[in-house]
């Protein structure tokens, strides 16, 4: 199980964008990295093609290893525990102890 999934509100803790909160747009387990809206924005020059016939500049976001960021709990970043609970295993916030999802 994994402790960041999609659509967790997350803060980052390392890097240029140190102390930015977004949503997480995917997560790639075989590399450890994660997506996050607004946040690693990167300039990428984009050739014409039939898709995009003008081509451009495009900005969009990078991933980030998944270590630089924390999960963001009724408004504080926290770290994430497992519990077993009804059988089911589930994550726990480390702050408050609350059952996230």
């Amino acid at each position: 199980m994994r402790r960041i999934k999609k659509d967790d509100m997350v803060k980052i803790i390392a890097g240029k964008d140190n102390g930015k909160q977004g949503k997480v747009l995917s997560f790639d387990p075989a590399t450890n990295k994660v997506v996050v809206e607004g946040c690693n924005m990167v300039t990428k020059h984009q050739k014409p093609s039939q898709v995009n016939p003008q081509g451009g500049i495009l900005h969009k976001e990078a991933p980030i290893d998944a270590s630089n960021v924390m999960l963001v709990v009724d408004g504080q970043a926290t770290r994430v525990g497992f519990e077993v609970k009804d059988g089911k295993k589930v994550r726990v916030a480390k702050k408050t102890g609350k059952v996230v999802e």
